[in-house]
């Protein structure tokens, strides 16, 4: 369990981006210049276009390795205020990081309302939320949890699915084998909503709308990756539309 108090609360049920742009600059500078240039390779970008250039949107991601979120941020033209796990935060320096650009904490193995409302309140400032609907890192896909969906459908937000390949390993040097091999990919895909009129969705139709987006994911995913989602013969697009 996390030792950070849960009065580490950089907002609650209002977010103003304005105040973490420089520093989201600098860290992506840092992201440009260390992170993807000493410590890791990133061989494909695709997609990019499939970002909305305006308004709140959820990036949902299949979270393989430590270093996810950060490919994430760094190919994502847009800020992304992430949903992170409490425990980082408490990371020798690497846990200053997130604290500096502004997370959303989250206190596994509980209802965190506090991490909802700070979510919504991301989302209600138009602004852009990164989530692993998975809740942890798996190499292949686990069964979704139901924030996310909760969050797209009390919000309305279009939801972006974010395919991540290749990224163990990282971080590390050029002086070490893995450098060498192939780097990691990043795939953003064509973004939907969940077509609920339902703010506030029943536990049933979440846990529709969670595995139907995550067989979308599973698809952009190659086969040793999708997991649980394996068996693409099964999924429905019963709650799902289009952009």
């Amino acid at each position: 369990m996390s030792t950070t108090p849960k009065s580490y609360v950089p907002w609650t049920t209002h977010y103003d981006p304005r105040p973490w742009r420089a520093k989201r600059r600098f860290l992506r500078w840092v992201l440009r210049t260390v992170g993807f240039t000493l410590l890791a390779r990133l061989d494909a970008v695709e997609g990019v276009e499939n970002i909305p250039k305006e308004g709140r949107a959820i990036l949902m991601f299949n979270h393989i390795a430590f270093i996810d979120p950060l490919v994430a941020l760094h190919a994502c033209p847009r800020d992304a205020v992430p949903m992170m796990k409490a425990e980082a935060l408490d990371y020798f320096f690497i846990g200053r990081l997130p604290r500096w650009w502004g997370v959303v904490p989250i206190w596994r193995g509980e209802m965190d309302l506090l991490a909802i409302r700070q979510s919504l309140a991301v989302l209600n400032a138009d602004e852009i939320m990164l989530i692993a609907p998975e809740g942890t890192r798996s190499p292949a896909l686990i069964r979704g949890k139901l924030g996310m969906a909760y969050l797209a459908a009390r919000t309305q937000s279009p939801v972006v699915p974010v395919a991540l390949d290749n990224t163990e390993g990282y971080p590390t040097f050029p002086t070490a084998r893995r450098w060498w091999q192939p780097g990691a990919r990043i795939t953003f895909g064509r973004p939907f909503r969940f077509n609920v009129t339902e703010r506030n969705p029943n536990r049933k139709l979440l846990q529709q709308m969670t595995d139907e987006a995550m067989y979308i994911l599973a698809a952009m995913l190659p086969p040793h990756r999708r997991g649980y989602y394996a068996d693409l013969s099964k999924a429905t697009q019963e709650t799902i539309v289009w952009l």
